[in-house]
């Protein structure tokens, strides 16, 4: 089926990751941190830190009291960002088979799915992170 407003674990967990490491740039969060104030998996946040990494989203900083910051400000970095670097670009469909069966002008859905489609690119295309930061407040984060 179409990714109609389709977000992965992994892409969720990178996003809230994301805007959690904007809401307080001075600060150096660990993985065990992160996935405690999220209540994720540790293992499957590592993975996913690894690919925000790779892709220069976040930098790694090692030693004891190493862990993970923004490589950029969060008013730089726009939601699109984080979710195509762990889910791949967000393709625009009109359809909700990978192989549409109809021609499009008999849809069970109307002309719905690429106007959707385009509403979440865009929204995800101009939020940045860092008008996202108030999710996470101090009560919520001990540190």
């Amino acid at each position: 089926m179409s990714n109609v407003v389709r977000v992965s674990e992994a892409a969720s967990l990178a996003l809230h990751t994301v805007v959690l490491l904007a809401a307080y740039p001075e600060r150096i969060f660990s993985t065990k941190e992160i996935s405690s104030a999220l209540q994720a998996s540790e293992a499957h946040l590592s993975k996913v830190l690894q690919r925000l990494g790779k892709v220069g989203l976040v930098t790694s900083i090692r030693g004891p009291k190493g862990g993970f910051v923004l490589s950029r400000g969060g008013d730089e970095i726009a939601l699109l960002e984080v979710y195509e670097a762990i889910d791949g670009p967000l393709a625009s469909s009109s359809c909700l088979f990978h192989t549409p069966i109809c021609d499009g002008q008999n849809c069970i859905l109307g002309d719905l799915l690429s106007p959707v489609n385009q509403m979440v690119r865009n929204h995800l295309a101009k939020t940045k992170l860092s008008e996202l930061t108030s999710v996470f407040t101090q009560s919520k984060i001990e540190g």
